[in-house]
């Protein structure tokens, strides 16, 4: 028995704390197969698989707020270094031209447009709009500005889920049924 404690005692933090986690992950496994190998053979499932069962679900429920909390305070502090305007304003200068065709073509195609499409210069005056439209969105997305409010937007969305999960508000919400999409014709 002191073999097992000097051994413990020589271990760092986390190589206890991967012990742990390997010991309650290999256990709950082992007793779901043989729970299932009972439970297939018509046999009950023993007392000490219930047991570990049982202990494996608390386990699980204890850890799981803390574990996710954690996460997310992670995730907010990865989330406020980063740039994200600026990328998408690279990205849209990077695929300008397709978008500007994009633009262009959607324009052209809208019904509540079909008088003015007769119009001398229309296609010229859709292209021009479709271009200067792109270039203001890649200005605003580039000024820092712009990164500030996406930040902050981010950063409360974060509070504000962080607050749910350490007051378990999420939990008395019933299961979100996704909306319809509407189908529009191109």
């Amino acid at each position: 028995m002191e073999e097992i404690g000097d051994w413990l005692g020589a271990l760092t933090v986390w190589q206890v704390v991967l012990l742990l986690v390997a010991v309650l992950v290999v256990l709950p496994l082992v007793s779901a197969l043989v729970t299932g190998l009972l439970v297939r053979r018509g046999l009950r499932t023993p007392w000490a698989i219930r047991k570990v069962n049982v202990l494996r679900d608390k386990a699980v429920r204890l850890v799981k707020r803390p574990i996710t909390i954690m996460v997310l305070d992670e995730v907010a502090d990865v989330i406020q270094t980063g740039h994200y305007t600026q990328n998408i304003a690279a990205a849209l200068t990077e695929n300008r031209e397709e978008l500007a065709e994009l633009v262009a073509e959607k324009v052209r195609r809208d019904p509540n447009l079909r008088v003015a499409g007769y119009l001398p210069g229309y296609h010229a005056i859709v292209t021009e709009v479709a271009e200067t439209t792109l270039r203001v969105i890649v200005e605003m997305l580039g000024d820092p500005r712009m990164d500030e409010l996406v930040a902050d937007l981010l950063r409360n969305n974060l509070d504000q889920i962080r607050s749910a999960v350490r007051e378990r508000e999420h939990e008395q919400v019933p299961p979100r049924v996704p909306p319809e999409l509407p189908t529009y014709r191109s």
